[in-house]
């Protein structure tokens, strides 16, 4: 019988704690995210790895000019496929841990009550922001291979990563909303880019950004509700609203500008890509 405390039936977390203290020496429940304390959870460090990375491509992008691409074939078909494999891993045990939350207090409780911010949470959310760092190879990869750069590629990639430090910082219940959806999104694009390296041509490649668009869609309506909620329980308590979300106004203000900011940009790409241009009728 299906149980909402073990949703997967055999548990996950168990792998986890093997995983961690081998890297750690520790227990994963030792773990506490403190600002200035945890590595890379300082703004110096944050905004450094931004201009670092800003540096890295539009510098290789220089160095590259006049050079022959690089194949890296192979080493693109690993980094995918670890990618893959990580974004699923991180999807399941947060699901493992959102899930029972949800069931006990509700799709309300779960995006808005500090409870819902828990120590495993805590630690998964960090693993998913140090992820953020590992994926910027993904554009060193396209200065070395010589493809085209977009504005989006590299707005999201960096930005992505000031975003979960941010909701790191604000503790935000509603994180895990945009971050599972994101781990979704992930595990598809990185598995399609390890198949599409091999030569397969994968007939569902349209639909990522479709994907992508939709996710947005959503975290925007959690984004909003929850700050609005915010917003309107501390400050403006005479409008209505349901109650209080748990977070920090910067957090939460940053959060819906910069979703909001990536919702315009794909749709742009979308269109700009798959939109068939009108044929002009023929004149005789």
């Amino acid at each position: 019988m299906w149980n909402a405390e073990q949703p997967f039936m055999i548990p996950l977390e168990p792998y986890l704690e093997k995983v961690y203290h081998a890297i750690t020496g520790k227990s994963y429940t030792s773990f506490n995210f403190v600002q200035g304390v945890t590595p890379l959870s300082t703004v110096p460090e944050v905004a450094a790895t931004c201009v670092i990375y800003l540096i890295t491509i539009f510098g290789g992008q220089y160095l590259m000019k006049n050079r022959k691409p690089f194949k890296l074939e192979f080493l693109f078909k690993v980094h995918n496929l670890f990618l893959t494999f990580i974004s699923a891993s991180l999807l399941f045990l947060i699901a493992e841990n959102i899930i029972p939350i949800m069931w006990n207090e509700g799709l309300y409780g779960s995006v808005c009550n500090q409870s819902s911010w828990t120590q495993r949470l805590e630690l998964l959310y960090y693993l998913n922001y140090l992820t953020k760092y590992y994926e910027l190879i993904d554009t060193i990869f396209l200065v070395l291979k010589k493809k085209k750069l977009e504005f989006l590629h590299y707005y999201h990639h960096s930005l992505t990563m000031v975003l979960c430090f941010t909701q790191l910082v604000g503790s935000t219940a509603v994180s895990w909303v945009p971050i599972v959806l994101n781990l979704c999104v992930h595990v598809f694009m990185y598995y399609y880019y390890y198949r599409a390296t091999a030569g397969v041509r994968i007939w569902w490649k349209k639909y990522l950004t479709t994907m992508q668009i939709t996710q947005f869609v959503l975290d925007l309506g959690f984004v909003y509700f929850c700050t609005y909620n915010y917003l309107a329980f501390n400050f403006f308590p005479m409008v209505p609203h349901v109650g209080n979300c748990s977070g920090t106004v910067g957090a939460a203000l940053f959060g819906c500008a910069l979703l909001s900011s990536y919702l315009v940009l794909f749709i742009s790409f979308f269109r700009k890509t798959y939109k068939k241009p009108v044929s002009k009728p023929k004149q005789n």
